[in-house]
């Protein structure tokens, strides 16, 4: 017989805090909740009944994320080799799913281009190039962008970088001019522009890396990241205002480590980060989601069922495993690494349940 929860869930939800309501759920539905809030890279330029990631998204996948490029061997698609095949792609991942599934990638610009030109896609200038040239340049390349992504089943850009370029010498954000300049007045102005057109194509944008990656000295790809020394308030500013102004829907976390935020977890293990400060104290009620946890800033130094437990207890909402390494973590791991941390009371059920309203609220916008 099916073990059944029962759980008091405390709903608080678009400002409601005093409803209660008793639910009863069972292994399956618990399984499928887990399910929605993981994002996954996957091999294949198309899809069969056969593949892994078919039997996901039918277990109830939330999303999944696309690249061009194995990077294991450069000279192999992954998943992206012209414009009419991811066409046929999307809309076969599409169609698999119960819900709407979430198809994201990395489209910001200049150096992360997962969609090239010489494939068929528009060309996307990076973002400090873009500043340069002034608004009405900005429109029209993110309205570009917008117009390509939506044509190719696209649905959640993990873009635009709000981080400061702050450090000069900052390998992973400002010298690959991913930022788009110093001041945050700089940035406000030109990632709103680049949500605005991604909105209007009922594209979902990222704004990333929370709480800022543009002074770290590091490369959280690499290893572990310290910015305490380096990190300024003002890297804040642009989620004040992309979340006071209703353009924040979702999130990205870093994974630097700040000890004067937290002097234990990096950015996307720390409840004082992801909770305290995002949500309580600067406002944000959209989905967090990890950046990759698979790099290795995060599997250097935690194993699964930590990096697990730690980031939803943090408040993130939605895991990322890009899959881009030769050993890819399965579904089946997350989902029954977390269900059993649900059993031990690691992880609260009430803590999986908000997350998902989370995501159906997000779903509701596409």
């Amino acid at each position: 017989m099916q073990k059944k929860f029962l759980v008091l869930v405390f709903i608080c939800c678009f400002g409601f805090n005093n409803l209660f309501a008793n639910e009863s759920y069972s292994k399956e539905d618990i399984e499928k909740m887990i399910a929605k809030m993981v994002i996954l890279g996957f091999n294949g330029e198309n899809i069969s009944q056969k593949d892994e990631i078919y039997q996901n998204i039918k277990a109830g996948l939330g999303g999944v994320i696309l690249f061009d490029k194995d990077p294991n061997d450069k000279k192999k698609v992954k998943n992206v080799r012209n414009k009419e095949q991811l066409k046929i792609l999307t809309s076969e991942l599409q169609s698999i799913s119960k819900q709407k599934l979430l198809i994201g990638i990395d489209q910001e610009g200049g150096i992360v281009q997962r969609l090239k030109s010489s494939d068929g896609f528009v060309n996307t200038p990076k973002a400090s190039e873009v500043a340069l040239k002034g608004e009405s340049f900005a429109k029209q390349t993110y309205k570009n962008l917008a117009i390509d992504l939506k044509e190719s089943g696209i649905n959640l850009d993990f873009a635009p970088v709000v981080d400061l370029a702050i450090n000069k010498e900052n390998k992973v954000i400002v010298t690959r001019g991913r930022s788009f300049g110093e001041s945050s007045k700089e940035v406000i102005k030109y990632s709103s522009i680049f949500i605005d057109e991604l909105k209007k194509e009922h594209i979902i944008s990222v704004l990333k890396h929370f709480p800022g990656h543009g002074s770290s000295l590091g490369d959280s790809h690499l290893g572990f990241v310290d910015i305490t020394n380096t990190w300024n308030q003002k890297e804040l500013e642009p989620y004040k205002y992309l979340i006071n102004n209703g353009k924040a829907n979702m999130i990205m976390t870093a994974h630097v480590f700040n000890e004067k935020l937290d002097k234990e977890y990096p950015a996307t293990l720390s409840y004082n980060i992801n909770t305290n400060l995002l949500r309580y104290k600067l406002g944000f009620d959209g989905v967090l989601v990890s950046d990759d946890l698979q790099m290795y800033a995060i599997s250097k130094h935690y194993d699964l069922k930590q990096t697990l437990t730690l980031a939803i207890n943090s408040g993130v909402n939605m895991l990322l495993f890009a899959n881009q390494l030769a050993k890819p973590i399965t579904l089946k791991e997350i989902v029954d690494t977390v269900y059993t941390q649900i059993l031990s009371e690691q992880i609260s059920l009430e803590t999986i349940i908000t997350a998902n309203k989370r995501i159906d609220s997000l779903l509701n916008k596409l």
